[in-house]
């Protein structure tokens, strides 16, 4: 019995890119071991027939927490953000749990070694978005002199879903968490930190974001044990693109000492003539080389 699984989301629109994050896990020999899941938020019954070669199940994802009909309009892929915080009620028969958005790929199994490593003890394993090369970590807007309104993600979301101004700025300057790439032990107490989180996030704000800010509240307001992973374990390409390594082929962080891209992310899309790379695979951008020259490449799983 496998007892670590890997899950993720998609509806019919997304499973191209849930197809290739499913490839991208199966080249490696050590995925052998570790079960692949799949939440359903929309796929067509052809979709989910050629999935179920590949994958140990696939369930329909629910709102686990009721949410009013005027808040979803229609967007079921939304269920997204609010099943991933219930991962053991629909995939029970599994010890630890590693969620992958779909629009990611793995490059490098050593970052699902650490993901399922990270989370032991209960603890969670998860990445800040910040690291060498990033200019910004938080937006403000300058009024007069000193005075400044504060427009950081973690603020802003806060604010919006009906925080209190005084948890609001303990999330103000504190590094963002993607919750994009995570992973948890099946009896950890931080689903429950983050399930009461989310409650509270989906009844004053948006949906979307929903379950990311209360992740961030479990973490820096609740704090929960949190193993922090390296950057490239959940590299997010549109805040800082890679290189390439063509001796190599494959991608790498740009700055010295180059580490090997592990998870490789395109959450909030890669843009080209209003085109994004999520939804079109012949998108490509100009991408440095560790040689010192540029290639033009789709930062999409290719087998």
């Amino acid at each position: 019995m496998k007892k670590n699984v890997i899950v993720s989301l998609a509806d019919s629109n997304y499973f191209p890119l849930l197809d290739e994050l499913i490839n991208s896990i199966k080249r490696f020999s050590e995925s052998n071991n570790v079960a692949i899941c799949v939440l359903d938020a929309g796929l067509t019954n052809e979709q989910k027939e050629k999935l179920s070669t590949k994958v140990d199940e696939i369930k329909s994802a629910q709102w686990d927490i009721k949410v009013p009909d005027s808040k979803i309009k229609g967007r079921e892929w939304l269920k997204s953000q609010v099943s991933r915080a219930f991962l053991s009620k629909y995939f029970p028969s599994y010890e630890k749990y590693l969620w992958i958005d779909c629009d990611a790929w793995v490059n490098d199994w050593k970052s699902i070694e650490l993901y399922f490593k990270a989370c032991d003890n209960g603890k969670l394993g998860i990445t800040q978005t910040i690291g060498p090369g990033y200019r910004i970590t938080s937006k403000v807007n300058w009024i007069i002199g000193k005075l400044a309104i504060i427009k950081s993600q973690n603020f802003k979301h806060a604010i919006k879903s009906n925080i209190s101004y005084a948890k609001a700025r303990k999330l103000a300057f504190a590094p963002h968490i993607n919750i994009g790439v995570f992973s948890l032990e099946k009896n950890s107490g931080a689903w429950e930190s983050w399930q009461n989180n989310l409650k509270q996030t989906l009844k004053g704000g948006d949906i979307f974001g929903s379950e990311q800010l209360a992740m961030n509240m479990s973490v820096y307001i609740d704090n929960i044990e949190t193993e922090f992973l390296p950057l490239n374990c959940n590299w997010i390409t549109s805040n800082l693109l890679p290189k390439y390594d063509v001796e190599n082929s494959t991608f790498v962080e740009p700055y010295l000492p180059n580490y090997k891209i592990g998870i490789m992310h395109l959450a909030a899309g890669i843009w080209k003539d209003k085109k994004d790379m999520r939804l079109n695979k012949e998108i490509a951008i100009d991408i440095e080389t560790l040689q010192g020259k540029t290639v033009n490449k789709s930062l999409r799983f290719n087998n």
